[in-house]
């Protein structure tokens, strides 16, 4: 009997599974080598195709939903896809495709092409999303009939239960496109919105709209509302154009509240920078008053401007400048000059007391008492403290104790002025180097703001809960960021609360009432 040996006995079921694997190994190569030459690619490389080809096939791929982080992320989506580098996975086609860095023609799949369509993507969802009348509440079991039921039970203060119905309404609010009139209807408004800023009593929003020539122009809108919601807007006939930018707007009480209204202009090429004081009345022709004050000051590089509502100086206001800040009276022409260590993006005043309250770029938030006077070698700060980034924007409250701050890395902080110290932060802002507003509103307890991502967020100004995301109704842009207005009575006394955007070229309203078109068309028909 032949002696057995284990080196042979071995050997068939080796051969066996060898033959199986290389046959395996070498029917999948031929298969995926077909599909790489039908989709252009090989062994994750570019197969060759002449260049309008390969780009067609590249640009469908690149198409495909991705991660909203990163490229890389969505690899990770499936188990069976290990993450490599340079290259990003299709989970619908189960391949890699490889990543250039940066902007590329001749490969225009890049990570950040892949971002973006995520981020588009994500938008286009949150839309849809919003044109459903029945959205989530922001808190957990919290709707109207609830609120209502512990109110007769007694177990919600009156103050309480007003700001949870507000946070309600907040997450039901639906976009609404407005029509905005004017006297020469054949020449729609086709300018890109830049800035929107309401008066005291939202009866008239000043706005800021960039010129395709270059430059800008603006104007004032006027807002009226029904006793049921329905809001109208009308262009003023006068519209002013300026080959500079405009920096910073604030409505400015000389001869009655909001008669005039504050603007900062940047300087460009021979052209100086100024701050003009206008008067409301010098935008509508059909306005029989005269305009009151009008004055321009020769002021360069303004980066802010405030108006003091402070009986003691109702004619001041205050300009921040690069590394010093400028207080005027209007109608003396007299200027008090205060030093800095940084460029002042942001101010305003306190009601109460006359104190000035300004953000740096350096992060520095610091407070001037103009019934101080400033001896040389002292400074001039009341209070000072600082956040992490450039200041964007200031808001006093009504108990002037306490002020919110933003910056450019997103934050936003509750400071309480006392003690020098944040005690309340509002998180999901997004902004990295774009100089935006915040928006306080406290009747309704809210804050909003909009981040450079293109989405309106409301917080809840007590526990800085986030109520809602709105998303921009148009694709996300550095130059197309919305502007915004919240008020309690938008359109006038007999208005209801509700958010206007300016976007593109576009107005939009979102009101408390749910049947706002419904009752407009009523309303027609009467």
């Amino acid at each position: 009997m032949k002696k057995w040996n284990w080196r042979e006995g071995q050997r068939p079921h080796r051969r066996q599974g060898a033959g199986h694997r290389h046959g395996w190994y070498r029917n999948n190569r031929q298969r995926s080598t077909q599909e790489d030459q039908r989709s252009g690619y090989y062994d994750s490389g570019p197969y060759h195709r002449s260049p309008q080809r390969r780009y067609e096939d590249q640009a469908s791929s690149s198409s495909t939903p991705s991660s909203s982080s990163s490229a890389a992320s969505s690899s990770n989506a499936s188990s069976a896809a290990p993450e490599l580098p340079g290259f990003y996975f299709d989970p619908e086609k189960n391949r890699y495709f490889r990543l250039l860095p940066g902007h590329n023609n001749c490969n225009p799949l890049t990570r950040e092409q892949l971002q973006e369509k995520e981020r588009e993507k994500q938008r286009n969802k949150m839309l849809v999303e919003d044109e459903n009348p029945r959205k989530k509440a922001p808190r957990t079991g919290l709707n109207t009939s609830l609120l209502l039921q512990k109110r007769h039970l007694g177990l919600l203060p009156e103050n309480s239960y007003c700001r949870l119905v507000h946070e309600v309404k907040v997450s039901a609010m639906r976009r609404h496109k407005l029509e905005i009139q004017s006297s020469d209807n054949s020449s729609p408004n086709t300018d890109n919105f830049r800035l929107i800023v309401g008066d005291s009593a939202c009866e008239r929003v000043f706005t800021v709209n960039d010129v395709s020539h270059g430059g800008c122009k603006y104007g004032i809108m006027n807002f009226s509302s029904s006793s049921r919601g329905s809001l109208s807007v009308e262009m003023c006939d006068n519209l002013y154009f300026t080959n500079r930018k405009v920096n910073s707007i604030c409505w400015a009480s000389v001869n009655y509240p909001d008669s005039h209204v504050l603007l900062c202009l940047v300087g460009a090429a021979d052209t100086p920078g100024c701050v003009s004081l206008l008067p409301a009345s010098l935008f509508s022709n059909s306005n029989p008053d005269q305009p009151g004050m009008l004055c321009s000051f020769k002021i360069s590089s303004a980066w802010s401007c405030a108006w003091c509502l402070n009986p003691q100086f109702d004619k001041t206001f205050s300009t921040g400048l690069s590394r010093r800040v400028i207080v005027k009276d209007a109608e003396t022409g007299r200027t008090q000059t205060y030093s800095t260590g940084s460029d002042v993006l942001a101010q305003q005043f306190a009601h109460r007391v006359p104190v000035l309250f300004n953000g740096c770029r350096s992060g520095e938030i610091f407070s001037i008492d103009l019934r101080q006077r400033v001896r040389r070698d002292h400074s001039s700060k009341t209070s000072r403290f600082h956040q992490e980034s450039a200041i964007t924007s200031v808001r006093v409250l009504q108990d002037e104790n306490y002020l919110l701050a933003a910056d450019m890395l997103g934050q936003i902080k509750l400071w309480d002025v006392r003690v020098t110290k944040p005690v309340q932060e509002y998180k999901g802002h997004y902004n990295e180097h774009a100089y935006l507003p915040i928006h306080v509103n406290e009747p309704e307890g809210l804050l909003l703001a909009v981040g450079q991502d293109c989405y309106t967020r409301l917080w809840s100004l007590k526990d800085g809960l986030l109520l809602r995301t709105i998303p921009s109704p148009h694709p996300a842009a550095n130059d197309l960021i919305p502007s915004v207005v919240f008020s309690s009575k938008l359109g006038g006394c007999r208005g209801l609360p509700g958010l206007l955007m300016a976007v593109k070229h576009d107005l939009y309203y979102f009101p408390y009432n749910t049947d706002y078109q419904e009752e407009a068309v009523q309303q027609v028909d009467l």
